[in-house]
């Protein structure tokens, strides 16, 4: 019978033990820190602890004239490349707060690249932070635009008085006049002048001797 209850106070004391060795890998999955340097030359050192289902990150940086902190929080064990190597996830995502003057300016959600192909809950999400960020307007998870508000009807131009108005500058094309050329009626011919002798051998002649007549009276005459 004691040697029943020796087992099963060993066997509790495993248990309990083992359990309290998870627990402790949980609250902190690595002792050795992350540590890099910002553009701005802070120094920041990367801490990853784990909260329940969720992965804590806590970024502490401290420049000559600076020191902040933010925190991130998200589950990137939903990812598989994160459990093949969880440490090389936040190395990548380190790799992108370096280059920064504020490592605390990052975006708000962060995805490394080795899990580029897994779902948004693997991404790491800015939770907190030692100042106030201001965010840019997410568009909705649907993708829908914000409606555009209707434009503002523009007044009418004033009309100016018929006073006012400038004449027409078109000018009316007049076709031209054709020209007709007149036929000039011809003149009417004088009749030739009658000699004297011709008269009288008309007047005292036969008309089939007025010539002979006409040419006799004509030398009497000259």
């Amino acid at each position: 019978m004691r040697t029943l209850a020796n087992s099963l106070i060993l066997l509790l004391a495993c248990c309990l033990w083992s359990a309290e060795a998870q627990g402790g890998r949980r609250q902190s999955i690595w002792e050795d820190p992350i540590k890099f340097k910002t553009k701005q030359n802070d120094l920041c050192t990367m801490i990853i602890t784990g909260q329940g289902e969720y992965t804590r990150l806590r970024l502490s940086c401290k420049g000559s004239l600076r020191s902040y902190w933010c925190e991130y929080r998200g589950t990137p064990h939903t990812c598989r490349s994160y459990n093949k190597n969880p440490r090389h996830y936040f190395i990548q995502m380190m790799w992108g707060l370096r280059k920064l003057h504020n490592a605390c300016q990052a975006p708000r959600q962060i995805k490394p690249h080795m899990c580029r192909k897994a779902t948004d809950d693997s991404q790491m999400v800015f939770s907190s932070a030692s100042f106030s960020r201001p965010w840019p307007e997410e568009p909705s998870k649907n993708g829908a635009r914000p409606a555009p508000q209707p434009a503002r009807p523009r007044p009418p131009a004033p009309t100016r008085p018929d006073s006012a108005r400038q004449p027409s500058t078109k000018t009316i094309q007049v076709p031209p006049r054709v020209r007709t050329t007149q036929r000039s009626s011809p003149q009417p011919t004088a009749p030739p002048v009658e000699s004297n002798a011709k008269r009288m051998a008309r007047l005292y002649c036969w008309r089939s001797l007025q010539g002979v007549c006409s040419y006799v009276i004509g030398l009497f005459r000259h």
